[in-house]
């Protein structure tokens, strides 16, 4: 069996989990990150650690990048330069993180025809999971590609799925944020109506969790609300940037979408009164306030 040496570039709260997964694994690994010191867990557990991006490219043959946005994206392959060819040539290029499938869709054309391979491949979970390998991964690109990409995540997924072409694995991501956006939110909301009600809050967390609407995204956030722990798992920022995006998706498919508009408000209250960098929970944040300002 042939090994395959795989790159591994953005060790954010995500990537550095998943990263770490890949090394434990025993996974041929070489990592890079703009900041260089999250990178050295990931030498401590025996990887190699690039002297930048390009040297990621000429020591693996796939290179997974979980990157924050599509300009981080473009700046780590040097799109729209010279290098962007010699970069991407010959390499399978993952893309793990959440953009939109517009930009999705131009940068496969545009590594396709650089000489290299493109596959898709968001995972849905927040850090917990990354760090437990019980992420769940869509895929979609080009078959052979795909067939390379899908075992290299086996230490980071209990789960994957090949979705066909992209961009349908981002469009498949969208879906599920859009139901996890809105489920979090109609807990944080419930929660928040509990305790103005006059109930023990706790308590309605117990129930909660004793009936049928208790869920593995219920098991894991309503602690956060009982204890006041904002420590994030997913950020309010990022999901609001999910938000947009597939809001955005929508407009383009000329779709409804009542309920993530609606959401959409309140994470940008959410961010605008200070609670970004905290975890989506902190949409508690945004709901006190509008109660605050009720007319009695």
């Amino acid at each position: 069996m042939n090994v395959v040496h795989v790159g591994f570039i953005g060790l954010g709260v995500m990537g550095r989990p998943m990263a770490l997964r890949l090394a434990a694994s025993g996974t041929p690994l070489v990592v890079w990150n703009r900041s260089p010191q999250r990178a050295e867990p990931l030498r401590a557990a025996g990887a190699e650690v690039g002297a930048d991006a390009a040297e990621v490219f000429a020591r693996a043959e796939v290179v997974l990048l979980m990157l924050a946005d599509e300009a981080a994206v473009d700046a780590v392959l040097g799109r729209g330069t010279p290098g962007f060819a010699a970069r991407v040539a010959g390499h399978v290029v993952v893309h793990m993180g959440t953009t939109s499938p517009e930009y999705s869709r131009a940068l496969e054309t545009d590594v396709r025809a650089a000489g290299g391979r493109y596959v898709e491949a968001p995972v849905s979970g927040s850090r917990v999971p990354a760090e437990r390998g019980e992420l769940v991964a869509m895929l979609a690109g080009e078959e052979s590609a795909v067939d390379v990409v899908r075992p290299l995540l086996a230490p980071l997924c209990r789960e994957t799925f090949v979705c066909g072409a992209a961009p349908n694995a981002l469009l498949m991501k969208l879906s599920v944020n859009l139901f996890l956006i809105t489920l979090v939110t109609g807990l944080t909301e419930a929660f928040h109506f509990a305790g103005r009600q006059g109930l023990d809050r706790g308590l309605f967390l117990d129930v909660l969790d004793a009936g049928p609407m208790a869920s593995a995204v219920s098991r894991m956030k309503s602690p956060k609300l009982r204890e006041g722990d904002f420590a994030v798992q997913a950020a309010a920022l990022d999901v609001l940037k999910n938000n947009r995006l597939i809001a955005g998706a929508a407009r383009e498919a000329h779709l409804a979408s009542p309920l993530l508009d609606a959401c959409h408000a309140l994470f940008e209250e959410t961010v605008s009164l200070g609670h970004g960098g905290e975890d989506m929970v902190a949409v508690l944040r945004a709901i006190e306030a509008r109660t605050a300002t009720a007319t009695p």
